[in-house]
């Protein structure tokens, strides 16, 4: 919203700088985007009439003009512009004046002394009309300092508007503002209503009272089309943004700015019967009048006679009914439409307009008859005319509401946090136009109906504060009682779970929630995600329910880029749908620890030879995450190798899987080699076992070694479990440190080789209780696991 300072202190003109108005409008929430002069500076420039001229001797396109300045006697001034006239007014640069590009000096051109200079517009700065001296007003005062005359120490302001403040797209609503932010008075125009002098009118029919409730329209006969603009209205419009057209165009634009209601005028002798506010029909179309052809959508709303459509209702007029220079007779409209009924209509179309930027807003439902008065006002005394009936058709029950707002001072001062009467609470919301009625301790507040942005208390406390003034509002530091919480030793934070993890060679990657559909199917087995109604790229439709794509993704990235060892970890939340209780609307958001080791164990180096990472080195990874209570099962996973895939245990519960990525997908992503991959739940993660105190025993510990034959479907992990729990208190570790399959061994069986270490705490242990244990372990063997000592 750009619009002329001096315009609004006509309304309001509280005792502020520049400066300081600009400040005040950007605290109170209409922040000033642009302020900018409507002229360059200059000065030594006055109001001159030309008395006379004749044709220079030695140059057939100068003249030599007698001036009067109002100085006391004629200049004489050389002057090469065509439009030279005896009698016109032009701004007059005299001698010692300094313009934008020079300053003006005694001259002799062509052998004819020049006392000063008769200006064009553009060497003045004020537009890029550089076709001739710039004319002036007839009653322009000879003499008169140029800047005074036509304002141009004016400022024009440039506000950005958020989108609930439309009733600030004018310079009413914006004086209305200022008054209640300084306590300055404000005087508006009152329209005049103009009586009716004939009984022409037309009939209006609300065919979608939905979307138009209310629509007032007025007759005016025998308008002067080609009256000129006025000099004053045209300035106004000009700083505000907006091009003069003609004087009927021009005044309902006026009335727009003035108090933000758009009017449109249609030429009466174009249409026929009564006006329709109505929905289009199937294959109208109509021209607008920017000259595009358009066929209305089934909801762009239309205003139309009995014959055809004439315009595109709050958006544009049409090209066929609008005002000529040859039009006689006027028909002007005001109406209120509601915003969804106009909002993103014209950017379908590809253009935007005043009108439409309003609309979609929200415009006042009870500003038309207003501005209605106002625009006859200003036609017939502008245009000449006369008035008819005002025709105002509202749909009472489709009209928006305003409901009173229950308001709590002691609530407000509390969100606030700072003291404030309920007098000055009370007086800062009947400055903004609001009815505040105090029920008990609440005060009840109705908002005026062009504040529709007030609707609950949080809004009100709002105005108060803006009103009362943010810079007003002391920087206290924050006040609380400060307490550390106790931390337990059963739970580590997360931060230290991410330096363990980077401990361990790792890198931190931090990649979107939002990911490829395809990345769900290929990395979760999800056929049915999370799909977004309006995500921000067609690769990033669907939320996460693992954290592995993202993780080959990065993967991928650094492959194309020649990296021979990458390792990656992500700490994140991911979403699925699911029918537990506790979930929110049908969806769990389960925070999850995922990370992908590639390309070399290692960095290259001449201390060990080179090798790729492999599955143990994961595991051993997630063995030192989970502190050592983790247990493996062989299992499988739609993303992981079908015979290199384990599944994560924690006291019996799976929490999460680990392995190589399928050969699949390690082909679909272009990765030469298979990344192995974890991806655990992070409470799990998080469990750390306290440490408890044992005593070092002072004794002598015992190995022994055995050697089980076994089924080769029996793991590992069931021999080091079955054996474990068996050893009792003398059997301290049991390791696994060969197996072997080959001669000697069936083909369906594996030898696995086991260093017992035995120790008691406060003796030396006999031989006879070493081989009472042994035989213990190898009788759990054979009875739990079918195991036989190897020959």
């Amino acid at each position: 919203m750009q619009f002329s300072e001096s315009w609004l202190r006509a309304m309001c003109n509280p005792p502020l700088a520049s400066e300081e108005l600009c400040h005040l409008l950007t605290m109170a929430g209409l922040e000033v985007e642009e302020v900018e002069s409507v002229a360059p500076p200059f000065t030594g420039v006055v109001v001159a009439q030309i008395v006379s001229f004749e044709k220079h001797p030695n140059a057939d396109k100068l003249k030599v003009c007698r001036v009067d300045a109002g100085q006391g006697e004629l200049l004489q001034i050389v002057c090469g512009a065509p439009n030279v006239v005896v009698g016109m007014k032009a701004p007059c640069a005299l001698v010692g004046a300094k313009l934008p590009e020079f300053q003006i000096k005694p001259a002799k051109l062509r052998g004819v002394e020049s006392f000063g200079m008769m200006c064009a517009a553009d060497e003045l700065g004020i537009s890029q009309d550089h076709a001739g001296l710039m004319v002036l007003p007839e009653d322009a005062p000879v003499g008169t300092n140029l800047r005074e005359y036509l304002q141009l120490d004016d400022q024009k302001i440039t506000i950005k508007l958020t989108p609930n403040r439309a009733d600030c797209l004018s310079l009413t609503g914006i004086a209305r503002e200022l008054a209640a932010l300084t306590g300055a008075p404000a005087e508006f125009v009152e329209p005049l209503n103009t009586p009716a002098v004939h009984e022409h009118k037309r009939q209006i029919a609300l065919d979608a009272p939905e979307a138009c409730p209310r629509y007032c329209g007025r007759i005016i006969t025998g308008v002067n089309a080609k009256a000129p603009t006025p000099d004053w209205m045209r300035q106004r419009l000009e700083r505000c943004g907006v091009r003069s057209i003609s004087a009927i165009v021009d005044i309902t634009n006026y009335a727009m700015l003035e108090l933000g209601q758009p009017l449109h005028a249609f030429d009466n002798d174009t249409l026929q019967g009564a006006i329709h506010v109505r929905w289009p029909k199937s294959g109208e179309k109509i021209t607008l009048l920017n000259g595009q052809e358009v066929e209305p959508a089934a909801n762009m709303l239309l205003i139309a006679d009995e014959a055809r459509p004439l315009a595109l209702a709050g958006v544009m007029g049409g090209e066929g009914s609008g005002v000529t220079d040859e039009t006689q007779n006027v028909f002007i409209e005001s109406a209120f439409f509601q915003p969804d009924a106009i909002v993103g209509r014209a950017r379908v179309l590809g253009f935007s307009s005043d009108a439409s930027h309003r609309y979609e807003r929200g415009v006042d439902f009870a500003l038309a008859p207003r501005a209605m008065a106002r625009a006859t006002q200003l036609i017939i005394d502008l245009c000449g005319g006369e008035a008819g009936p005002v025709v105002d058709v509202v749909a009472t029950e489709q009209l928006p509401s305003r409901h009173s707002v229950d308001f709590r001072p002691a609530r407000a001062r509390k969100v606030l946090g700072f003291e404030i009467s309920d007098e000055a609470m009370q007086t800062s919301l009947q400055r903004l136009g609001m009815q505040v009625d105090a029920v008990g301790g609440v005060m009840r507040v109705t908002p005026p109906s062009y504040r529709f942005d007030i609707e609950i208390e949080e809004d009100l406390i709002e105005e108060v504060a803006r009103v009362y003034g943010y810079d007003n509002i002391q920087p206290l530091p924050p006040k609380g009682p400060a307490k550390m919480l106790a931390s337990t030793e059963t739970l580590r934070p997360v931060h230290r779970l991410r330096r363990q993890i980077a401990a361990r060679d790792y890198q931190e990657v931090i990649s979107y929630a939002f990911v490829d559909e395809a990345w769900e199917r290929d990395f979760a087995a999800n056929a049915d995600p999370i799909k977004l109604a309006n995500p921000i790229a067609s690769q990033m439709g669907v939320m996460r329910s693992s954290l592995l794509g993202g993780l080959v993704g990065a993967l991928a990235t650094n492959v194309r880029r020649r990296a021979s060892r990458v390792r990656l970890f992500e700490v994140g939340r991911c979403f699925a749908k699911t029918q537990a209780e506790n979930a929110v609307r049908g969806y769990a958001q389960p925070m999850r620890v995922a990370a992908l080791a590639w390309g070399y164990a290692a960095v290259e180096q001449w201390g060990q030879a080179a090798r790729r990472v492999d599955f143990y080195d994961i595991k051993r990874d997630v063995e030192v995450l989970l502190g050592e209570q983790a247990s493996f099962q062989r299992a499988t996973h739609s993303a992981l190798h079908p015979g290199r895939c384990a599944q994560i245990l924690l006291e019996g519960k799976v929490v999460g899987y680990m392995g190589e990525l399928h050969p699949a997908l390690v082909q679909k992503y272009d990765l030469t080699t298979a990344p192995v991959v974890f991806e655990l739940e992070l409470d799990a993660a998080l469990i750390s076992k306290v440490p408890q105190y044992q005593e070092i025993s002072r004794q002598q510990s015992v190995s022994r070694d055995l050697a089980l034959v076994v089924q080769s479907t029996v793991s590992a992990q069931q021999v080091l479990e079955t054996l474990t729990c068996a050893g009792g208190q003398n059997v301290r570790a049991i390791e696994i440190f060969d197996v072997y399959t080959g001669k000697g061994i069936d083909p369906d069986q594996k030898s696995i080789a086991l260093r017992v270490s035995l120790q008691h705490s406060d003796r030396t242990l006999e031989e006879a209780e070493i081989e009472n244990s042994m035989q213990t372990l190898v009788a759990a063997a054979q009875t739990n696991l079918g195991a036989r000592l190897r020959g």
